[in-house]
């Protein structure tokens, strides 16, 4: 029906007659002349109808909006003075011979060069809100990067193969979305969290190399760059040690950003330790463009008065730690309440800081509240380890190591943002080193940092035993600009270390039979070492279109409460359906 697609037009096309097809994005009336705007996925080209063709002037007059239309005409140099430098086709515009049109359409709910249109909206009628040039270009990039993905694992010897989606649950750190079986009343399927023990098998089996771009579930709260459903590409290779996935994937990952994006990325990239990440930045997902860092005072804040301090300076598990802010004597009252009140969400009980004024003054070149508290050789030593300045501003944090740090570790995230403190455009980091296990006070029990199935750095089955928390995994994650873009890990492939650490994580040897049974046969059928990692397509498309949320670069994305506002899903079932799959509803019990 067409002969090109209209952002592709330009002068290089003069005195073609040429077809178009597409949408009305505006139409124009100037002094008997009628301009058409004609958008398609490509672009935009300008029509011109004057009043010589009557039938074709006629059709263009009767046009509107979004009106699906086909035209006939013949490309031109624009007039003098009306060339349009934003646009690629703004150097010609087509002298319409012909228009047909295809189809009508009511006026819009949304207005699609309107920025301001509430979420809901967008949702509900997504496929009107897809014709956003934005989000034509975040859809197409996303299409491209999956090519470039694909392209390099294949010359790398990687076979695509594809994993089952209806499978049995397993812990891997969300709840289940479950699909009840009519064939098996009472059973149920789970959709799969990931591919991981599939993958797995897969290499037991000799597959060697293997990738695959799959949907993930995971029934969790939702976040901006979380969803219900999702993309991953998912790898896992045999024969391979960490270091060999890091750096191949590594290559993959700064040849796709060269490819889609001609950016060339900081190389190697660097590698840094959990413990490493933790004690600098206060999270596993350093946004290391950003100059600020955590510094310990704990050992400065043991003997001091002050208890809000010398009590975690004292306790184990806890931690006094120090945030210097370049030119924070600049922040209000009001600013540094507001940041206060930004880390009570982690759970911190306050902020307290310190304004440098002046250090050369000593403790008369300072301001703050708890001053007083502190004896002079703890302020001195204080300045001098953070290498205050002055105009900056110290906050503190004192509490249990992990509300500091997920309390100032975010508030350094967003004074990186705020105080617009970020360096570099991109920076890629891989942590590694991470322990294998947590412990949950709550449950008091060991829980896998990543999952049950990632190995120990040793093979000494009874040192993981004897010493849990001690234990470091051979585990992997790519973070960029304080995204967490992958992870993985080098994957336990002797069954008894398998066993060791089910016991550990209080998975009873029949659990583990009932539940892993099929794995620890195939390890014990001989399992090569092997190892993997999975990416988040949506979040590196996010990271790499400089969205702000996964949902502009899905299609069909869910709300907040894991709903689909174009479809009405998820909706009720019909009597029958859940009788054929026994199943009966019951009112869920009142909070």
């Amino acid at each position: 029906m067409r002969t090109h697609y209209c952002g592709e037009l330009n002068s290089s096309h003069i005195d073609q007659e040429i077809e178009l097809c597409g949408w009305v994005h505006r139409r124009r009336d100037h002094g008997g002349v009628i301009f058409l705007d004609l958008r398609d996925r490509a672009g935009l080209a300008q029509i011109v109808f004057d009043p010589d063709r009557a039938e074709s002037f006629v059709i263009a007059d009767s046009v509107r909006n979004e009106f699906v239309i086909k035209i006939t005409g013949k490309v031109r140099h624009r007039p003098e003075g009306t060339i349009n430098s934003d646009l690629t086709t703004g150097e010609i515009e087509i002298l319409g011979y012909a228009i047909e049109i295809l189809n009508k359409s009511k006026t819009p709910p949304i207005q699609i060069d309107d920025e301001h249109v509430h979420d809901d909206i967008k949702l509900r009628y997504r496929y009107i809100d897809l014709r956003r040039s934005l989000m034509q270009k975040n859809l197409q990039l996303r299409s491209k990067i999956v090519k470039e993905l694909r392209a390099f694992l294949d010359n790398k010897g990687f076979l695509d193969i594809e994993t089952p989606m209806l499978t049995k649950a397993t812990p891997e750190g969300a709840r289940d979305y479950l699909v009840p079986s009519r064939t098996q009343p009472g059973n149920f399927f789970a959709l799969p969290q990931s591919p991981q023990l599939f993958k797995q098998l897969l290499m037991i089996a000799g597959m060697d190399r293997y990738y695959q771009i799959v949907r993930c579930f995971r029934d969790e709260d939702l976040r901006a760059d979380r969803q219900p459903e999702f993309t991953q590409l998912d790898i896992e290779t045999s024969f391979l040690n960490e270091n060999d996935i890091t750096s191949l994937t590594e290559e993959m990952i700064d040849l796709l950003f060269k490819k889609v994006l001609d950016i060339k990325l900081p190389s190697p990239f660097p590698r840094m330790s959990y413990q490493e990440a933790m004690n600098r930045y206060g999270s596993d997902r350093p946004d290391i463009r950003n100059p600020l860092e955590l510094i310990n005072v704990g050992d400065l804040m043991k003997t001091v008065d002050f208890k809000v301090f010398s009590g975690p300076a004292n306790m184990e598990d806890s931690r006094v730690a120090a945030l210097n802010v370049p030119g924070g004597c600049s922040l209000t009252r009001k600013e540094i309440d507001d940041y206060t009140a930004y880390v009570s969400q982690f759970g911190a009980k306050g902020l307290a800081y310190i304004k440098v004024n002046d250090v050369a003054s000593g403790r008369e070149g300072l301001q703050s509240p708890i001053l007083k508290f502190l004896p002079d050789d703890v302020v001195k030593n204080i300045i001098e380890r953070t290498k205050t300045m002055n105009g900056d501003l110290i906050f503190f944090g004192a509490d249990k190591t992990k509300i500091v740090n997920d309390a100032l570790g975010s508030l350094r995230s967003k004074l990186g943002y705020d105080l617009n403190l970020l360096k570099d455009k991109w920076a890629p980091v891989w942590i590694i080193d991470f322990p294998m296990f947590e412990y949950n006070n709550e449950e008091k029990r060991w829980e896998s940092l990543h999952h049950p199935f990632t190995s120990p750095n040793t093979d000494d089955i009874e040192s993981v035993k004897k010493d849990p928390g001690g234990a470091i995994s051979r585990a992997y994650d790519l973070v960029m600009n304080g995204i967490e873009l992958g992870g993985g890990s080098i994957r336990i492939h002797d069954a008894e270390m398998q066993k060791a650490v089910l016991e550990l994580l209080g998975i009873e040897k029949k659990e583990a039979q009932e539940k892993f049974g099929f794995l620890i046969d195939a390890l014990s059928f001989g399992c090569p070492p092997h190892g993997g990692i999975a990416f988040g397509l949506d979040r590196t498309v996010m990271l790499m279109t400089e969205s702000e949320s996964i949902r502009d670069v899905i299609a069909f994305p869910k709300t907040q409460t894991a709903s689909c506002l174009l479809t009405s899903a998820p909706a009720s079932a019909s009597t029958k359906q859940l009788q054929e799959l026994g199943i009966k509803l019951s009112k869920p019990k009142s909070e």
